[in-house]
């Protein structure tokens, strides 16, 4: 395993849409999942995905009960491949998000409140969950990057948006 470097915004490779992922169970696949499982644990993150550390494909990992967010409930560590949301209800949320490829930042971003995710493990096991709250906003987070999004580009009023140890440290 290794840690990879993740990379940050202005990198053009985090601006495109990844392509899908045709071939599951293999070595390389095992090997991307094991380095991007090991670079989110290194830089304390909530999700990872694929074009943040330079692999243009659909994947993404999540799993949050890490010290960065105490107050928001624990989500189950999952990987997801070419992931398909759907909004369950109108409902949004707006919520601060930051990102390790947008470091030391943090916005006000709406979020739908109730999604549906469908995609499939590194196995090609398919898997379907509803899911809310803090775990529908790291997951819609984490496939926005899929399809060349940061989170900078859904706030919609930027007086919500800078540098953390400003904005929190009152």
């Amino acid at each position: 395993m290794a840690i990879k470097e993740i990379i940050k915004m202005g990198h053009p490779l985090l601006l495109e849409k990844a392509k899908p992922v045709t071939e599951f169970d293999t070595l390389e696949l095992h090997k991307l999942i094991e380095d991007m499982i090991e670079t989110m644990a290194d830089a304390s993150g909530a999700g990872l995905a694929a074009p943040q550390v330079g692999e243009g494909i659909q994947l993404v990992i999540f799993g949050a009960d890490t010290e960065r967010y105490p107050e928001d409930d624990s989500i189950p560590f999952t990987v997801l491949i070419n992931p398909i949301i759907t909004p369950l209800s109108d409902e949004t949320e707006d919520g601060w998000e930051g990102c390790l490829s947008v470091p030391g930042m943090r916005g006000l971003v709406p979020r739908f409140q109730k999604i549906n995710y469908k995609g499939y493990d590194q196995f090609g096991k398919a898997m379907d969950r509803d899911v809310e709250g803090f775990h529908a906003r790291v997951v819609q987070h984490e496939c926005d990057h899929l399809i060349g999004m940061l989170y900078p580009l859904r706030i919609k009023d930027l007086r919500f948006f800078g540098f953390e140890d400003t904005l929190f440290s009152e």
